[in-house]
């Protein structure tokens, strides 16, 4: 999955030596693309920052009998499109058409704070009630690339007889829910309350695969490191790490905000639906006991470079140990015969020679059986125990 980082200002965008390629290119997408959108210090309340791009408005309308669905709405033909005792959703894709949202909260009576929440992006995941309709603010997992995420703003409005939902791209995440409402079924006889819990369930059901992906990361890495650890493993150990951090926030915000919504007093969410919300708080909690074991598995992934490092190390000073302990005896032979006395034995005998070469292997041997059996260069097998 990938994860929207806060960066502190003035580094150095020029690579370190050794730092993660890729990551870089993580960073500078980010950055071109603008993950969060803040109006100017000291601009007024509800001031908003309208990114370039499009917006497209598209309805589902329904209930027990009917269903409508109609793609690429205008504006002016959005107030026709409502019908009171229905329920009606309109999504909004992409925030970037000024007058379309301007107009879409002159229709439904959304506050000027609610609506510079649902434009300036980068808002944390949260759940707000207001006199005519109730604002809650989600983070969706959106899928990039294999194991990568995106994770991408979506605001739902719920009102008396609608559900807003607005998505600050253009990738599709609502797909099985309009499915179920096709089907038909116990959705088509609920209200816009149910409605607002099912989408809401369908984001927080898809942080499921950035779990399941984010803990077949944490394998690998482990693994790795104790395998063969690296520098390289350690970069990518603190990016993993980063990116945990920023889901492990997010779902936690997720999870408060369904439950503000579960135990909000507001007369928009009725009784039964509550209970829903309640099975969907269940799944946030179950993710979010995840995240943390993942989150402290991530921790001791650092242990277990040092802990791997310090092993390899070891095995390299016991190797270089071993030959010098070898040489040594060997040096010291050389040296006695090395020495320019007249009178030495053996020094004028026809295999003096020999004998010395003899006696130096004769020392290595002694040494290596000695080594292999004080377990210095690999532990002896076990003999089978005889009954």
């Amino acid at each position: 999955m990938t994860r929207k980082v806060v960066r502190a200002h003035g580094r150095d965008d020029t690579l370190a030596k050794g730092e993660d390629t890729t990551s870089a290119k993580q960073r500078e997408r980010r950055r071109t693309q603008g993950s969060h959108r803040r109006p100017p210090v000291g601009a007024a309340p509800g001031t908003i920052v309208f990114p370039q791009g499009t917006t497209r408005l598209n309805v589902i309308r329904y209930d027990k009998e009917q269903l409508f669905e109609r793609t690429g709405v205008g504006i002016d033909e959005l107030p026709a499109l409502i019908v009171p005792g229905q329920v009606n959703w309109v999504e909004v894709e992409g925030l970037a058409d000024e007058a379309v949202l301007r107009r879409i909260a002159e229709l439904f009576k959304i506050h000027p704070l609610a609506l510079a929440d649902i434009v300036n992006i980068g808002q944390r995941p949260k759940a707000e009630a207001y006199s005519d309709f109730e604002l809650v603010i989600c983070r969706v997992a959106c899928p990039r690339a294999a194991h990568e995420f995106d994770l991408e703003q979506l605001s739902l409005v719920l009102g008396r007889e609608t559900v807003l939902t607005f998505h600050e791209g253009e990738r599709d995440v609502f797909d099985p829910m309009r499915e179920r409402i096709r089907r038909g079924g116990g959705v088509r006889s609920m209200g816009v309350d149910y409605l607002a819990y099912a989408l809401v369930d369908v984001l927080v059901d898809g942080y499921y695969p950035v779990v399941e992906a984010m803990g077949e990361k944490l394998e690998s890495l482990e693994d790795r490191l104790i395998a063969r650890p690296t520098q390289a493993l350690l970069g990518e150990t603190h990016r993993v790490r980063r990116e945990l951090l920023t889901f492990v926030r997010v779902v936690h915000q997720q999870r408060d905000a369904v439950g503000a919504m579960m135990r909000a007093d507001h007369p928009l969410v009725g009784d039964a639906v509550r209970v829903y919300l309640r099975d969907s708080l269940d799944h946030a909690l179950q993710i979010s006991d995840v995240l943390d074991t993942f989150h402290e598995l991530a921790l001791g992934l650092m242990e277990v470079y040092h802990s791997s490092l310090s092993h390899r190390t070891n095995e390299i000073i016991k190797v270089l140990t071993i030959l010098s302990s070898i040489f040594i005896p060997l040096t010291f032979i050389v040296g006695v015969y090395g020495m320019n006395f007249e009178h030495m034995p053996e020094l004028h005998w026809r295999f003096g020679y020999l004998l010395a070469w003899g006696l130096m292997l004769g020392v290595v041997v002694g040494l290596l059986v000695y080594f292999r059996r004080s377990g210095w260069l690999g532990e002896l097998p076990e003999r089978p125990k005889q009954d």
